[in-house]
């Protein structure tokens, strides 16, 4: 099948590569000349294992194209993906649906012949309706049918979920859209993956309702954490008990220093909204939110501690600032939060992490960079784990500990045993509802 994707951004580029592998001849489109060229060179603009392999392959076998030309992408294809970006509209909560609605009727005035108009973009309950009538208004004779199909990727194993989902969401109307449908994700249904088809509504509202829910498990386990630290409980042990029960499962179950990235954040601001907009509040929703705040602003306070009420002067290395490990994404990383309360109270930040800096410099100004972990260490008063990178779950405790000024760590993911720690030579460990 013939498959034009509209945006390269995380999900577009990942999307793409893989339908391509699947045999489909796609082709993606990006309004940025710049990363299109860039593309075309093989360069790949975001880091997720395993991506530029995927995308030189494909490429190589012609099943892969990238262009600025979205009316020549959209010509002929039989689905037609949008896979913009939906951030968060400033000042209100809502997503941003500017860029959908824009996509939405410059793929009206493209076609050329019947086409699914699939959003793959994250987009509150309702939109693909919305992107229905921004079609119309532009090519009123435009023939075409819409779909809902959310992404479910992790980034750090993106194409991984892609070719192994727990399932695929498809919100169809039509039997014409659905066997379009059906057959872009027939190498997945031939692997008996689960492909679930429902209502355009109930499609846009699954991945709403399952981001929020797995919101709620970190912010869930975060707050016992905190009352783990005053009854003298261990949160993972609690976690591991807990995540035993089928009804309940371990994933999502770790303690830490609060949700970030491109997805929780805006996502459950955006469902919150739509609940308000429609006079049907979700509390458990907006509790999660305020309370994932008050996490991040709870990590400070424990680094203050550690320094004895004191940050000016003091030097703070940190290992990981992404809001993750395995990806360059900065977006709403509690780094974001964290490192910039300790740079304004003076103290001195030193920051190592894999895939970071090329958006955290930007992001971070005052600190200073260092690629190898151990350099990070010297002469620091306190070392925070902040993103548990498997590059840091290994490193030599007892050589952290003979660099820096004052043997102090901050484990904010419970990556370290608390006791191999002390017998490293750390004075003091503190980590996470421990």
């Amino acid at each position: 099948m013939r498959i034009a994707m509209i945006g390269t951004g995380y999900v577009g580029l990942v999307s793409g590569a893989c339908f391509s592998d699947f045999g489909h001849d796609v082709v993606c489109v990006d309004k940025d000349a710049g990363k299109i060229a860039r593309l075309k060179a093989g360069e790949v603009p975001i880091f997720e294992p395993g991506l530029e392999a995927l995308l030189a392959k494909n490429t190589a076998a012609g099943r892969l194209s990238f262009t600025t030309d979205l009316a020549e992408a959209v010509a002929g294809a039989e689905a037609v993906f949008i896979a913009v970006g939906t951030p968060t509209r400033r000042g209100d909560g809502h997503a941003d649906l500017s860029y959908v609605m824009a996509a939405a009727a410059e793929i009206g005035r493209a076609l050329t012949g019947y086409a699914v108009v699939v959003t793959k973009s994250t987009v509150p309950v309702g939109t693909n309706r919305d992107v229905a009538k921004a079609i119309l208004a532009a090519n009123p004779k435009a023939a075409f049918d819409v779909a809902s199909n959310p992404e479910f990727l992790r980034e750090g194993a993106a194409i991984d979920d892609f070719m192994h989902p727990d399932r695929v969401v498809v919100g169809v109307e039509t039997k014409k859209a659905r066997k379009v449908m059906a057959e872009l994700y027939r190498p997945l249904s031939l692997r008996e993956f689960p492909v679930v088809y429902t209502g355009l509504e109930s499609a846009e509202m699954i991945k709403y309702a399952a981001n929020a829910f797995l919101a709620t498990k970190i912010t869930f386990i975060n707050e016992i954490a905190a009352l783990c630290e005053k009854v003298g409980a261990d949160v993972k042990a609690v976690a591991k008990g807990m995540g035993m029960d089928g009804r309940i499962g371990d994933k999502f179950l770790h303690a830490g220093p609060g949700y970030g990235g491109s997805c929780f954040p805006k996502d459950t601001k955006a469902l919150a909204r739509t609940g308000q907009d429609h006079s049907v509040p979700l509390q458990i929703v907006e509790t999660v939110i305020k309370v994932n705040d008050e996490v991040k602003r709870r990590m400070i306070d424990k680094i203050v501690d550690l320094c004895d009420g004191v940050l000016r002067d003091k030097t703070i290395a940190v290992l990981g600032v992404t809001f993750k490990p395995n990806t360059d994404d900065m977006r709403e990383a509690p780094s974001l939060t964290i490192i910039p309360a300790l740079v304004g109270a003076g103290a001195r930040v030193r920051v190592s992490d894999p895939q970071g800096r090329h958006e955290g410099e930007a992001l971070l100004p005052g600190v200073k960079w260092v690629d190898n972990p151990y350099q990070v260490a010297n002469d620091a008063h306190l070392l925070v784990m902040l993103t548990e990178w498997n590059e840091f779950r290994g490193l030599d405790l007892g050589k952290l500990a003979r660099k820096m000024a004052t043997p102090k760590l901050a484990d904010l993911r419970n990556v370290y045993d608390p006791d191999e720690a002390r017998e490293a030579g750390f004075e003091t460990y503190v980590g996470v509802g421990r």
